[in-house]
């Protein structure tokens, strides 16, 4: 069989857009293009729910939080980037800026691992994109996507810790430290909380958890979902866990030193993990992508629920930053190994007993 017609054999059917694509197809150059990127686990790596969304939601994400946390606290946001619409390209502008800004690697900084860790640690971000099923839309299905994606996920606090290191910087080696401290506080907590899931579903597969909530699971195991809600705020370094960051304190904690477009990398870090956790949490607790199937976009159907709920939790999150003052460390660490920890383990047991019924 041909690259060409493996692509065709397990192409995205969208009802809307088909007369288009039989004319495309039709075309001996642009069929290959357009039967890759409707090729399914194509379209759900570089498309959506993965590189495409993702894209699509820093834009959108930077945006809606600096404007709502201003109308939440009397202020006016960002309106001077293109005034007409209110500033709503302002993370774009944002981007562009950070893009054509100098780099500066100070003296004391290791080199090597100071310019490439930024990218580097975007593995461990995009590599989960790839195991997150919407639907038949999937990259790579495994029994064990589930485990694989925490696992994933586990890397990204390591690489900033690591990042802070290269920097050689004592103010960047605190955030580090922070980071350190809260990645141990929370991780323990918010692998139990997957852990039970996992055990009320019976088994890691995605695909198994959304056939199984036809209650959804925040109902299931309202214990784990609020772990797993507490654990995203502190894992993202969300307010009240803004703490390896802490601006007033150490000016952007781990990444203080970058400049440019490596700070720009490195910025979205923690809006890139919540993007992958909302996703994971909405394929645990809030159904993933179960809803009402309409016929005339087909595929794209389960991408927009999935999506749809993605983005309502992680607005909800969003909100969080404007009403909550930032904890200290010794607060969020004795949260986390008390409280969470004490949670997960009453989850875990109501994960199992569930299990059993469900």
């Amino acid at each position: 069989m041909s690259l060409f017609e493996i692509f065709v054999s397990n192409m995205m059917n969208i009802p809307i857009i088909k007369p288009l694509i039989d004319y495309l197809m039709g075309v001996p150059v642009i069929r290959f293009i357009v039967a890759l990127i409707l090729w399914r686990p194509f379209f759900a790596i570089a498309i959506a729910p993965g590189l495409g969304a993702l894209g699509l939601y820093l834009l959108w994400i930077v945006y809606f939080e600096r404007k709502l946390t201003a109308r939440v606290q009397w202020r006016v946001g960002p309106l001077e980037v293109c005034r007409p619409i209110r500033g709503l390209i302002q993370a774009l502008a944002d981007g562009i800026r950070f893009f054509f800004q100098e780099v500066i690697v100070h003296r004391e900084a290791h080199r090597p691992y100071y310019v490439q860790l930024p990218i580097l640690a975007f593995i461990p971000v995009l590599i989960p994109i790839m195991f997150i099923p919407a639907g038949n839309v999937v990259g790579i299905k495994s029994d064990y996507a589930i485990q694989l994606i925490v696992a994933f996920l586990a890397l990204i606090s390591i690489t900033i810790v690591v990042i802070g290191w290269a920097s050689n910087s004592r103010f960047a080696f605190v955030g580090s430290v922070r980071e350190a401290f809260m990645y141990f506080a929370y991780e323990v907590p918010f692998v139990i909380a997957v852990i039970s899931m996992i055990f009320l579903y019976g088994s890691g597969n995605p695909y198994v958890a959304v056939e199984k909530q036809t209650i959804p699971g925040v109902f299931l195991n309202p214990i784990a979902f609020i772990v797993y809600l507490i654990a995203m705020l502190m894992a993202t370094s969300r307010l009240p866990f803004e703490i390896p960051e802490a601006d007033q304190e150490i000016a952007f904690g781990p990444f203080v030193e970058y400049s440019g477009i490596l700070f720009g990398l490195v910025m979205t870090l923690a809006y890139e993990k919540l993007y992958i956790m909302a996703l994971l949490f909405t394929i645990l607790f809030l159904g993933g992508w179960s809803g009402p199937y309409i016929w005339i976009i087909g595929d794209l159907s389960h991408v927009l629920w999935l999506l749809l709920k993605t983005v309502v939790t992680i607005s909800i999150i969003v909100i969080v930053r404007s009403i909550y003052a930032r904890y200290r460390l010794d607060q969020a660490l004795k949260l986390g190994w008390s409280s969470m920890l004490g949670l997960s383990l009453v989850g875990l047991v109501l994960g199992v007993g569930v299990g059993w019924f469900v």
